[in-house]
């Protein structure tokens, strides 16, 4: 850089007003009304030459203050002198008094003495730490204060001191730290954009407004009664009671697990049947995580492996061996031989019974086992229902309730099927069919975790297209058929069961009656169609014309004792053509024997719950994606994609979303948490208004985010039905622009049967077919990958039955190291509150304030500092005194530790192991250069800020938005002699920017709260210090983009150029329910 020798860095001028000006002698930019606007140009000028003057502006502005403090000593000694006053008490701590301190503020004059910010505290307040002084006095005794004793100490007064600091990091994210710091705050400068005021509102928006108008539905949203033990009212009688009750040595965990491996059971080996703790883990990581077996055979048979290892097994096939002989066995898998018009086909399946039995009786959940339906209601009055798991849904209710009637006691096992086909490799066109149980007895939070093993591979269908049956028809009524004799085949145990009940013991060793019953069938629609026998494109559920499936018509559930006479027409008549005309007349295909025809207590036709996946993400999000691209264009859509400022739930798309192709779920789900926010303000072709395809948007997403919630009441479904109901009034719109001829089709009207689905089976989160997209990894690809692709459903049946075995095993062993604990009740599933996480060694262990301010971007930082430690320890201060005894405060320390990014985690409250969830990040580092010289641009995440202590779970009272530039801590010393030993003092801290407040109610049409930077009256954004703990959240900014992007915003610098900015809701659920 280069020198600016013998000049200051501010030089002040004289003006006809008398206002003091300062101009910068780096770049000679004159003008700015205040010191602190000369150092916000300074820290993000471009100029070398500015940053340059700093240490020598420095040293001057020392110089010149030390200079002012050695006159004002002298003249506050000599008024004291000439009024007979002792000046001991107050020398070196007291400054002239500001002519605007009046008696009557709490402030005491007396006459003749010159009057000190710190009058009316009493000496004991004032001196009772000893940092009130003045800058450098007695500095030499605070230096050891400014770091832990292993810190090294910068220079006082050095221009290096940036450098220095940049060499002392104690960087824990190694990949943000640069390894050549030349030329570094050059970088950092030119990423911390001037901030301009964003583009006023333009013309054209008054045709929004025009249309505006206060919806019905979200504000207000209220879901603390997740967090409330809920009313229950339980079913009463004997419903779930046991039969037998078993001795305590039956009753533990586990006990039936160690009665089926007696032999191998050892009380000084927890890990037999392996010799040691070692070779289980290495068997474990060979089954789950490890090579091929060719490459573990190859592994093991180095010279000394063995024997250095100490393992019993030396090769895959004698480690098969014993996991297949010695651990407890798992249901086998059978291949059963179907023929279908002289072709043979393979089903493999295992004894549903049996796989029933495991997932009852398992022990990894015996404490959180569902046996009798209950109601849940909000508060004892019953007036809002709670509908969650699905003993709490109506189907239980009623079906407990005609057991009951018929023999008392009974425990219902509602059966839960799915069945998804996927593609096992990209090419050769290699196909699987897994067919997955799980029970309504294991809570959703249980199911919906691949981990936990609480669904089961039932078996594998077989995969086809009878391509050797010509005729197209006859094909397709054949693939049916071939469908439903393999369902019936593996449902066929159950029957009996399911009448007469059959003793079962749960995980905890009590015996209990239990009735196995079919009570739902997950899958996308083309599965679903096949299993209600109805004709593509019509409502599997109801009756609905087909002109009006995307109206709000009532869809009259089917005839399900007419279907029943339809399909018995063939047994009865034994006429094909009679049995034709019969399941056309009452609107089903002519199936010969459908799975659910004789299964007792089934209603086939309300066994369809609702699913997230399919229906909302890949159905109705997929469609609205594609509607707003040909509404607005590619181009413009992509540009705001590009420009959105990054946030950990989010997926950044740097070159927009129109180049997408095969989008997953996955994908739509991101692309929907900020689709609305990037049209905003855009205008429609012609000029017509976009408030009708903003509603829509808008209405569409609610109701996808309110599907999804975890618990439902009276009140939310109400919302959910009146989300629809906005979506339906304002769709036209779509047909307007000429994207849509009409809305009939079944995805669309699936959303009408929400509600229903969800008062029968509990939320949709329970019956989501992404808990099986989720199975195909470990239950059908990984099995395909480790088989030699010929003949490949064996080896994939024992590979995933070992998988089973090795899983039980690892958690019985986790059992028995723990002492053979009893099990505890799962924890709720959704945190109240996210525990905060900072890395032990900071990014920086000390870093001077001036590199604080200067790359952080910290502008008032020593001021806010110390006015925050003045009200802490002074709370009955405020106003003008907390600003004057601030300004007299000095700080005993000079560095601080600084952090680049605070987590926000819970711990995983459906795995008993320790380790934690990150749920959220908020990123505040500065620009740097990567491990290849690349510059990297600075993040400085937006936070809800919890502002006073009131923010709750849900809604924004009591929040407010703030830009957190850092995240700093004390040192120990300075923390001990600034705060004593208060347990109330904070240990980490937040230098942050505000936004404006939340208004009482958000915008209309697109419901967004607006917010936008907040100012003081020089236009100096307005910062604070407050705690980390008061961080909520990371929360989402949109910028308010107007009719056209400006071309410099992008991601990385849009936060600092744009001024106002809509508050994204869609973030993630929790965000969803506070910001709404």
């Amino acid at each position: 850089m280069s020198s600016l020798s013998g000049a200051d860095l501010a030089v002040k001028g004289g003006n006809p007003r008398g206002v003091e000006r300062h101009s910068c002698v780096g770049c000679g930019a004159a003008g700015f009304n205040s010191a602190n606007a000369l150092s916000r140009h300074v820290a993000r000028s471009t100029n070398p030459s500015c940053a340059a003057s700093i240490d020598i502006a420095t040293d001057r502005a020392r110089e010149r203050a030390l200079a002012r403090l050695a006159e004002d000593r002298a003249a506050q000694q000599v008024v004291g002198q000439g009024h007979g006053h002792s000046s001991s008490a107050s020398a070196g701590i007291c400054s002239p008094a500001p002519e605007s301190l009046q008696p009557g503020d709490g402030s005491h004059r007396d006459e003749g003495r010159a009057l000190s910010p710190l009058d009316g505290l009493p000496q004991d307040v004032i001196f009772d730490d000893g940092p009130w002084m003045h800058e450098d006095d007695e500095l030499d005794e605070l230096d050891e204060l400014d770091a832990e004793p292993d810190a090294v100490h910068p220079p006082s007064s050095s221009s290096s001191s940036s450098c220095a600091e940049d060499e002392r990091d104690y960087d824990v994210e190694r990949d943000q730290t640069p390894t050549n710091n030349e030329g570094l705050e050059e970088v950092r400068r030119s990423h911390s954009p001037a901030r301009p005021v964003s583009p006023p509102d333009h013309a054209g928006d008054e045709d929004m407004d025009a249309e505006q108008e206060e919806l019905p539905g979200l504000h207000g949203l209220d879901e603390e009664f997740l967090f409330r033990d809920p009313h229950v009212v339980h079913f009463g009688g004997r419903a779930g009671a046991p039969v037998t009750h078993p001795d305590r040595a039956a009753s533990r965990p586990f006990a039936l697990y160690e009665a089926a491996m007696s032999e191998e059971l050892s009380d000084d080996n927890a890990y037999a049947p392996f010799a040691s703790a070692m070779e289980w883990h290495i068997a474990r990581w060979a089954k789950q995580r490890g090579p091929s077996a060719s490459s573990f055979n190859e592994f093991l048979s180095i010279k000394g492996v063995l024997d250095a290892l100490r393992l019993s097994f030396k090769n895959t096939k004698e480690l098969n061996k014993r996991i297949d002989s010695s651990l407890p066995g798992r249901p086998a898998f059978v291949c059963h031989a179907l023929e279908v018009d002289g072709e043979r086909y393979e089903l493999w399946l295992r004894d549903i019974m049996q796989c029933i039995r495991v997932l009852f009786g398992s022990p990894d959940w015996a404490a959180d086992m569902l046996f009798a339906p209950e109601r849940q209601y909000v508060d004892e009055t019953q007036a809002s229902r709670i509908y969650g798991d699905m003993n709490t849904g109506e189907w239980w209710w009623r079906l407990q309730r005609k057991l009951e009637d018929q023999r008392p006691g009974a425990t219902i096992i509602p059966l839960i099927l799915s069945s998804d086909k996927t593609q096992l490799t990209m090419f050769r066109n290699r196909s699987c069919y897994p067919l997955y149980l799980t029970i309504g007895n294991i809570p959703k939070a249980i199911r919906r975790k691949p981990t936990r093993q609480g669904q089961l591979l039932v078996g594998y269908l077989p995969v086809t297209r009878l391509s050797h049956i010509k005729k197209e028809e006859t094909r397709r009524r054949a693939i049916s058929n071939l469908f439903h004799t393999c369902l019936r085949a593996a449902l066929a145990p159950t029957c009996k069961a399911a009448s007469r009940g059959e003793q079962m013991s749960s995980g905890d060793g009590t015996v209990r009656r239990c009735h196995p019953v079919f009570a739902a069938y997950i899958g996308d629609y083309p599965e679903i169609v096949c299993v209600a026998g109805v004709k593509s494109g019509e409502c599997p559920a109801g009756v609905v014309d087909p002109g009006s499936l995307g109206e709000p018509v009532p869809c009259t559930q089917r005839d399900l004792n007419a279907i029943l006479r339809a399909l018995n027409t063939l047994q009865r008549t034994g006429d094909p053509l009679a049995h034709v005309d019969a399941c056309k007349a009452a609107g089903i295909k002519p199936i010969e024997d459908p799975f659910w025809k004789d299964l007792p207590y089934v209603n086939i036709y309300a066994s369809f719950p609702p699913d997230i996946l399919h229906q909302l993400y890949q159905g109705m999000v997929k469609h609205a994606i594609e509607w707003t691209k040909s509404a607005y264009g590619d181009r413009v859509i992509d540009e705001r994609f590009q420009s959105l400022p990054p946030n950990h739930n989010l997926r950044h798309f740097s070159k927009g979303i129109s180049h997408l192709s095969r989008v997953s779920g996955t994908e739509h789900q991101d692309i929907c948490r900020v689709l609305l926010g990037t049209i905003l303000d855009l205008r429609l072709p012609g000029g017509q208004s976009p408030v009708r395809l903003v509603r829509a948007i808008r209405a569409l997403l609610d109701f996808v985010y309110l599907a999804q919630l975890p618990a439902h009441t009276s009140t939310t479904l109400a919302q959910l039905e009146d989300s629809l109901a906005r979506f339906h009034a304002n769709k036209a719109i779509f047909v307007a622009l000429g994207i849509r001829d009409h809305f009939n089709f079944p995805k669309l009207h699936s959303l009408q049967h929400y509600v229903t689905g969800i008062k029968m089976f509990g939320t949709a989160d329970g019956t989501n077919t992404a808990q099986s997209e989720h199975l195909h990894i470990s239950l059908a690809k990984d099995p395909w990958r480790k088989s030699n692709r010929k003949d490949e459903y064996p080896q994939m049946t024992a590979s995933v039955v070992r998988l089973e075995k090795i899983h039980a095993h690892t958690l019985y062993i986790s059992w028995r190291l723990a002492g053979r604990p009893d099990l505890p009740p799962m924890p709720t599933a959704i945190p109240h509150k996210l525990h905060q996480h900072v890395t032990r060694y900071p990014t920086h262990k000390s870093l001077s304030f001036a590199a604080v301010e200067s790359r952080y971007g910290a502008d008032d930082f020593q001021s806010l500092l110390k006015e925050y430690i003045v009200r802490f320890k002074h709370p009955e201060l405020s106003g003008r005194r907390l600003a004057n005894f601030a300004s007299v405060y000095n700080l005993p320390f000079r560095s601080v530790s600084v952090w680049h990014k605070v987590k926000f985690w819970n711990q995983d409250p459906f795995q008993r192991s320790n380790a934690p969830e990150t749920l959220d990040v908020i990123h505040a580092r500065p620009a740097y250069r990567d491990t290849q010289g690349r510059v990297v641009a600075g993040r400085h995440d937006t936070a809800l800020v919890n502002e006073n202590g009131e923010g709750g779970f849900a809604g924004v009272a009591g929040y407010r938005v703030g830009q957190v530039r850092t995240i700093f801590s004390l040192s120990k010393k300075a923390r001990k002699i600034v705060f004593k030993d208060d347990p109330d003092a904070p240990e980490h801290f937040v230098y942050l920017e505000w936004f404006s407040r939340f208004k009482p109610r958000p915008e209309a049409n697109n419901l967004f709260y607006m917010v936008k930077r907040s100012h003081d009256a020089d236009q100096h954004r307005i910062a604070a210090i407050v705690p980390l703990k008061s961080l909520h959240r990371s929360v989402h900014l949109i910028p308010k983009f107007g009719p056209a992007k400006p071309a410099e915003w992008t991601s990385d610098n849009v936060l600092e150029l744009c001024e106002n900015f809509y508050v994204n809701s869609f973030t993630d659920r929790q965000t969803y329910i506070t910001v709404v």
